[in-house]
């Protein structure tokens, strides 16, 4: 089969691999029919997450159908449809038990991460029952994609551990996928205001596409006072990170509101500076979070009942003959205006 490697910093391309094959009895192997590009694939090739080692297939967000499963699957048949989760579980460890699929002893972000992911032809999913969802007839397949790993990361990570309120105000710092999923999903409960704040002119357009009540582009350094502006001096009760830069970071602690949240979605490379001095007694809640897929069935329901329409986050679509021009528009967002791009598999 075809699949797109990674060979090490810089490196990767198109390979011929054998075609995977069933290891255990919980396994179920799905030939992929649309996957897309995580920024966390750019991370990998630029050498940022050495726990991926080279040789490895990329990849962790798709659709597909399944080929054949182990003995153990009781949930799915060749030939069902089905939505890949970025997580995998096992359903029964520790963690899992805590729905903290993320943290998952026998799984958590595995695929294309520390085994062969789904940007080829076929793919294994380990724990299948656990780790794919049926696609239900008729439901847009190219929009279920964007339920694999950045809806469930939007609302799990900001809006859920933001703690979202009807009334309420929010500011999110980073107009890409992740945070307009996360501005998406928000508007399940009726906030007051969504502020979105971004450098990018364009990405800030699509959020008011999106729903977001006010946008401040951030590149005049000014941002904080804009927000204080739009909120009479307050500043909002959750503030989401979804970019995963210090000075992102930052920002959010200079516009949370005295009791409100800071939900960080962004993965931080490199140390930011918690101001201490400023916050100790503003009754400030901080969270962190993995994505654990927990919501992946309640969003699953709400795109099948157009409560949810994240297709508009689609802005490309390719072949997997040319997954690198695919990788190329990605990583050029700001040239190429691009949030997911959609790879078709021949």
């Amino acid at each position: 089969m075809k699949a797109y490697i990674y060979n090490g910093p810089g490196k990767s391309g198109i390979e011929e691999r054998p075609m995977p094959t069933i290891a255990a009895a919980t396994d179920a192997i799905v030939r992929i029919t649309k996957t897309t590009i995580c920024g966390t694939d750019l991370h990998i090739l630029k050498g940022d997450v050495p726990s991926c080692e080279p040789g490895r297939v990329l990849g962790h967000e798709g659709v597909g159908v399944i080929e054949s499963v182990g003995a153990g699957v009781t949930s799915f048949k060749p030939g069902d449809r089905v939505l890949i989760s970025c997580i995998t579980s096992c359903g029964r460890c520790e963690f899992c038990r805590k729905q903290m699929y993320s943290h998952c002893a026998n799984g958590g972000w595995i695929l294309g991460h520390r085994i062969d992911g789904t940007q080829a032809e076929y793919v294994r999913i380990p724990f299948a029952d656990t780790s794919l969802y049926p696609i239900p007839a008729g439901a847009d397949e190219e929009a279920l994609v964007m339920l694999s790993d950045i809806l469930p990361t939007g609302f799990e990570c900001g809006v859920l551990n933001g703690k979202v309120q009807p009334g309420g105000t929010v500011a999110i710092i980073g107009a890409g996928p992740i945070g307009l999923a996360a501005l998406l999903t928000a508007q399940f409960y009726a906030p007051s205001q969504i502020i979105m704040i971004d450098l990018d002119e364009n990405r800030l357009a699509t959020s008011l596409r999106f729903g977001a009540t006010h946008t401040i582009n951030s590149s005049d350094g000014k941002a904080a006072e804009a927000l204080m502006a739009l909120t009479e001096g307050r500043g909002v009760d959750t503030a989401i990170e979804a970019v995963g830069v210090a000075a992102t970071f930052e920002l959010c602690q200079d516009v949370v509101a005295a009791g409100g949240v800071i939900a960080n979605i962004g993965v931080h490379g490199t140390s930011a500076t918690l101001h201490l001095e400023r916050l100790w007694d503003r009754n400030i809640t901080m969270t962190t979070r993995l994505v654990d897929t927990v919501s992946t069935p309640m969003l699953l329901k709400a795109l099948c009942s157009h409560k949810l329409d994240p297709a508009g986050l689609i802005t490309h679509r390719f072949k997997f003959s040319n997954v690198l021009g695919a990788y190329e528009t990605f990583g050029n967002a700001a040239r190429s205006c691009a949030l997911k791009v959609i790879i078709e598999l021949e």
